[in-house]
């Protein structure tokens, strides 16, 4: 009888996790945003320190269609697999999970026989999203305890509301939306959880019609971009809290967790006052923890 071990780059923790072996490759989005017709593509590129090629591009997967507009992707399966709550041990970290924020089309790559090289298996059309979920734009990808959880920044005619649905790691075939409640969220952007307090928290940027064009001066000096963080009972599906960050803070994006999971804190990102502001999840209460002033360059343009 075989002997079922789960994947060897689970870890029960983000502490436990840092101690692992370092990656030989890593995959990043190479954007065409020249629209002549050619496609994004998952590009791969050599971390290995012992190798000859380190730190160039040792391999490249175009996507099937022009225009997609690659941001986030993520894998199939990680750490969240050994939940207590909902393991399954025996998945295996194989597939990327490629969204397009422009197309609301979904690529599945498969890594396993040339990791230098990912296959397309399955593509998933932004009707059948549209039909199952209401929502288009998917944008962040995070492997969860019953399943993929994918965020969307709104409905397919470009409004909102945005949210999450969620994906089967194994078939790839979309489950449906997640929210029962979604209380008073309106926009999306990134998602995490404490699975030990049951809870899931959601940021907020802007529905596809916000952000399609890039940032619109207009909405920006109305304040109408996200500056709110969303609480939700994760087993429940249900809003709990909205917290406010702030009308100077807006684009409230990247969510981190604690790397010890028995602490009930996080981090969030915000693009416009560049601060990142401390969660935390029991109490449902947001502080600033940094923060970092434009500096003029010598083209005159700020950076951060």
């Amino acid at each position: 009888m075989p002997l079922l071990k789960p994947d060897p780059t689970f870890y029960p923790s983000p502490t436990m996790a840092l101690q692992s072996p370092p990656e030989k490759l890593a995959y990043l989005a190479l954007i065409n945003p020249l629209k002549e017709g050619r496609p994004d593509a998952i590009g791969v590129v050599d971390v290995d320190l012992d190798s000859k090629s380190y730190g160039r591009l040792v391999g490249q997967t175009d996507m099937s269609h022009a225009g997609d507009e690659l941001h986030h992707f993520g894998w199939n399966a990680c750490s969240s697999c050994l939940c207590p709550y909902a393991p399954h041990p025996h998945m295996e970290r194989r597939y990327l999970i490629v969204p397009g924020i422009n197309s609301s089309r979904i690529h599945i790559l498969d890594t396993k026989s040339d990791p230098r090289q990912p296959k397309i298996v399955k593509v998933i059309e932004p009707e059948t999203i549209a039909q199952r979920t209401g929502y288009a734009a998917p944008h962040t990808v995070h492997c969860g305890p019953d399943g993929v959880f994918l965020s969307a920044l709104g409905a397919p005619d470009g409004n909102g509301p945005g949210g999450t649905f969620i994906l089967d790691p194994e078939t790839f075939d979309i489950r449906g939306r997640w929210e029962i409640d979604r209380g008073p969220q309106e926009l999306a952007y990134d998602i995490w959880w404490h699975l030990g307090l049951d809870t899931m928290v959601t940021s907020t940027w802007g529905t596809p019609s916000m952000v399609k064009d890039g940032v619109n001066p207009e909405l920006l000096l109305g304040g109408k971009y996200g500056n709110k963080l969303h609480m939700w009972d994760l087993r429940r599906r249900r809003h709990v809290q909205e917290l406010e960050l702030g009308a100077e803070q807006q684009m409230t994006l990247e969510l981190r967790p604690a790397h010890d999971p028995t602490r009930a804190y996080g981090f969030v990102g915000v693009v416009l006052s560049s601060r990142t502001s401390h969660r935390r999840s029991g109490c449902g209460t947001a502080r600033q923890a940094g923060s970092a002033r434009p500096e003029r360059t010598g083209s005159g343009r700020s950076k951060r």
